[in-house]
């Protein structure tokens, strides 16, 4: 997909705002603020909408620095929740129903923001959650060059960048700001990376919104824009396990990707170019293959690039089923690619959410995307943002169920 379709004009703010009830953190350190804001009731008053009520925001506990970390919650008429933290636009919990109506969460997590620090979570470093940027995904040694300038950004995995580097969007503090849209509760995200952060040039503004719709999906709208042309590749690296609690990996689900071809990678998962047929290998997911009915045929698991047949528009990602609680989970996106994750470097070192233990393929990535490294790969799809072009992106999961 040429990056223009990325880039376009920023549309029109939020419409009226509504209630956000914030979520309740578990952890016996977290203490609710129970913070009363006039936002709604003001765009309520603005847009000529009622609000029923203020909206709250609740603790998540505190960053290194002491900076009190915030939880929101995103309700839908259905009953689905959604919990988002200010560190690293965390998605923390995702709530929806299974066959029989029961409400259950499909995300893996921490249940205060200790578990997003601790120095457990920092040496695996699996970003459960989070907001991924500048770059996500791999740039071969840190190394790139734009407008005849090289520039040299942080090296994290096996001398290579990953997901922004040392210091990436995942471990920064993002400003919040509840409300609606016409589609749903949103809660609108921003941060301002300065020129230099981790090595990549140009002050980034960025903005993610995050909504709840009444289809049961939750939608993130990601835009940027920059003063010094820049590599942007941003995502969101949930781990879905859509029998979370009751199984304890993936390999059960049912996965269709609708791509015909996947980015070849080295043995550190550098794209060396060569776009794959994917028919007649393990990564041909075309048609429903259960995770585990292949993957050791794959060294290592699943943590591949799949090059989606349709570039333009909003299109099919993935879909995924899971045969004993019948939910069913579908991707739309407008990006070319997709990185399908299988949890492979989980380890049983991680207590999560109630204290579950998270082992190998405890969870799955479908991080949607630009490709790897595409800042020194020529032909593949421009990541290059300029100044006076705005990036925009979308992405949608949408929960259902089988009976």
């Amino acid at each position: 997909m040429p990056s223009s379709s990325r880039l376009g004009l920023l549309a029109a703010g939020l419409s009226s705002t509504l209630l956000l009830a914030a979520c309740n953190s578990s952890s016996t350190t977290s203490q609710e603020t129970a913070t009363t804001t006039t936002a709604a009731a003001d765009s309520a008053a603005a847009t000529g909408t009622s609000a029923s009520a203020m909206s709250t925001s609740a603790s998540f506990g505190k960053a290194t620095d002491g900076t009190e970390v915030q939880l929101f919650t995103l309700t839908n008429a259905a009953g689905l929740k959604a919990t988002i933290s200010t560190y690293g636009g965390t998605l923390t919990s995702l709530l929806v129903p299974d066959k029989d109506g029961k409400l259950s969460d499909v995300i893996l997590g921490f249940d205060n923001v200790s578990g997003y620090l601790s120095p457990e979570f920092k040496k695996a470093n699996p970003y459960f959650g989070a907001l991924i940027g500048r770059y996500g995904n791999r740039i071969a040694k840190g190394k790139f060059t734009i407008e005849g300038h090289a520039y040299q950004v942080g090296v994290n995995n096996n001398g290579n960048s990953l997901h922004g580097g040392n210091v990436g969007f995942n471990q920064k503090i993002w400003t919040a700001k509840p409300g609606t849209s016409a589609d749903g509760q949103t809660l609108t995200l921003t941060y301002l990376s300065k020129d230099g952060e981790e090595g990549y040039p140009g002050n980034l503004t960025v903005t993610v919104v995050y909504t709840l719709t009444a289809a049961n999906a939750l939608k993130i709208d990601y835009t940027a824009t920059t003063d010094k042309a820049t590599p942007v590749n941003l995502t969101n690296h949930a781990y879905f396990n859509l029998a979370l609690g009751q199984s304890q990996d993936v390999l059960a689900h049912q996965v269709t990707i609708p791509a015909d071809r996947y980015t070849v990678v080295d043995d550190k998962l550098i794209p060396t170019g060569e776009l794959k047929p994917v028919k007649g290998t393990p990564f041909d997911f075309t048609t429903p293959h259960a995770i585990g009915e292949r993957i050791a045929q794959v060294p290592g698991g699943y943590d591949h690039n799949w090059v989606l047949n349709q570039a333009t528009g909003q299109h099919s990602a993935a879909t995924v089923y899971e045969p004993t609680t019948g939910r069913t989970l579908e991707v739309t996106t407008d990006e070319p690619g997709v990185q399908f994750y299988t949890g492979n470097f989980l380890d049983g070192s991680l207590k999560g959410k109630n204290g579950v233990v998270y082992g190998q393929h405890a969870g799955f990535c479908l991080e949607t995307q630009h490709f790897p490294d595409s800042p020194n790969q020529p032909k593949f799809p421009s990541t290059v943002l300029k100044p006076r072009q705005t990036y925009h992106t979308t992405t949608s999961y949408t929960f259902g169920v089988r009976k």
